[in-house]
């Protein structure tokens, strides 16, 4: 797919971190951006630097995504793009004993279902109801009406202590990508799946220097943790490369994860 001002993409959690990244790449190639997020403030600032459109949107509301997806519509048309970056986690272990009292305890299972929500029927919901749109594009030159792209992480093949839930999520997702692409092939839209590996994104900001820096020299190479810019370079790559489709790729400096 070639990349002008043409085509329109939405992308999900594109007020920060991963997805603010692709919100800025896509701009700089002349697409018309909407951004998906729940932080009003910061994605409209950012709508407003790249010439986007904001949605407030909350991924697990059937309501917010059709609303966000119709003021997207209306700005820029019928999005040929979109790029799912909203996610959260969690750490909490299946089962153990509070440090304080020896109680034991058990993970929340709303706390469980919260992640699944948000995590894998949030992309699930936006992959949907995009792709049902795309439907009624007029396909490019080489019969593509749309590309997906979405995000999983490491954690989805080798999760760590207390991320059942969100290895769960993401785990899902890796799980979907080949069935989707297999489900739109012949509509010409193509599915594509990032898995993550430590970056450097907002919510990782909260951690000390150190706790960073030992993060980083456990990567084997480059020794540094992800950048945003580096997801979002892989995936313009999955975009505008009509070849790459029902693909689950690992981007992460050859690490693996560590039981804890």
């Amino acid at each position: 797919m070639k990349l002008d001002s043409s085509i329109a993409a939405v992308v999900t959690g594109g007020a920060s971190g991963l997805g603010e990244a692709t919100v800025r790449q896509l701009a700089a190639q002349g697409v018309k951006v909407a951004i998906f997020d729940m932080n009003e403030a910061k994605g409209e600032a950012v709508a407003k630097e790249v010439g986007g459109v904001f949605c407030k949107v909350n991924v697990t509301s059937e309501e917010d995504v059709d609303a966000g997806f119709a003021k997207a519509r209306a700005a820029h048309g019928q999005e040929r793009i979109l790029v799912n970056c909203a996610g959260t986690g969690n750490a909490i272990k299946t089962a153990g004993r509070d440090k304080q009292t020896g109680e034991t305890k058990h993970f929340p299972l709303d706390a469980f279902n919260t992640i699944i929500q948000i995590n894998l029927v949030g992309t699930f919901r936006c992959i949907a109801k995009s792709a049902k749109g795309m439907l009624d594009l007029a396909p490019l030159e080489d019969g593509e009406r749309g590309a997906i792209v979405n995000t999983a992480s490491v954690a989805a093949e080798d999760g760590q202590m207390g991320q059942a839930a969100y290895s769960a999520s993401k785990g899902g997702v890796v799980g979907m990508t080949l069935p989707i692409a297999r489900d739109l092939a012949s509509e010409g839209i193509r599915v594509n799946t990032i898995l993550p590996g430590i970056f450097n994104t907002p919510l990782m900001n909260g951690a000390p220097p150190q706790v960073k820096e030992a993060l980083a020299a456990s990567v084997p190479f480059p020794k540094r943790l992800g950048n945003a810019e580096d997801y979002a370079q892989l995936a313009l790559t999955m975009i505008t490369n009509g070849y790459f489709n029902g693909e689950d790729v690992r981007l992460d400096g050859a690490i693996r994860m560590a039981p804890r």
